[in-house]
């Protein structure tokens, strides 16, 4: 149970917070936002808030985190590419992981983690390498099911985000916990958005609509 005092500090630190923060935030539910709604709207407000949130968390010490919202960035160039070159054509089939997409997920994981956590303890000042480095790698898999259209990529990305948000409290970030909270409700509303696409046929693509960027 959260107790009045770390209420108290919560909205201090919601009130302290700096305005570079607040536009952060703000584009970052504008893209979920214009994600839920399939505009590509979505992609120029994600490139610009999450350049933003970029530079705030290597302020903060969040390195790992940091170079994440960099791969953020080339796949949303990519994705607004993308979605004009091939808008026309049929969505990729949703489907859920077969054994070589979890040995996958597993390497993606492992690896990742112990490379970021290896370079964040030894070549940063992080004081979190190890959650840091968790965070990321959980991402990065659940990023790499999500470009396959595998359904479980909701799972990986929500243990990411589930432990993101502690994280960003510690480091008092509390706008960007709440955003990550927003994000890991939307994340469960895409799993059972794709279960029931996966159960239905799926309907051609709307040609002024955009794909699905990160969750």
């Amino acid at each position: 149970m959260i107790g009045q005092q770390e209420w108290q500090l919560f909205w201090q630190q919601i009130l302290q917070t700096d305005s570079l923060t607040w536009i952060a935030v703000i584009l970052g539910v504008a893209e979920v936002l214009l994600a839920r709604a399939n505009r590509i709207a979505l992609y120029p407000a994600g490139i610009l808030g999450t350049l933003i949130s970029m530079y705030i968390l290597f302020r903060s010490g969040l390195f790992a985190e940091t170079l994440l919202n960099g791969y953020y960035v080339v796949m949303s160039v990519y994705g607004w590419w993308h979605w004009v070159k091939r808008r026309h054509l049929p969505p990729v089939k949703i489907t859920r992981c077969d054994r070589r997409d979890w040995i996958a997920v597993i390497a993606i994981t492992g690896i990742g983690f112990g490379i970021l956590a290896f370079v964040l303890a030894r070549f940063t000042p992080s004081t979190v390498p190890l959650w840091d480095a968790w965070v990321s790698a959980t991402a990065w898999a659940g990023m790499w099911l999500l470009a396959r259209r595998k359904i479980e990529n909701w799972i990986l990305l929500n243990i990411s985000n589930a432990f993101a948000i502690p994280l960003l409290l510690y480091k008092q970030l509390p706008l960007f916990a709440v955003l990550t909270l927003f994000l890991f409700i939307v994340a469960i509303s895409g799993y059972v958005q794709w279960r029931r696409l996966m159960r239905n046929p799926q309907p051609a693509p709307n040609p002024h609509s955009a794909p699905n960027p990160r969750p």
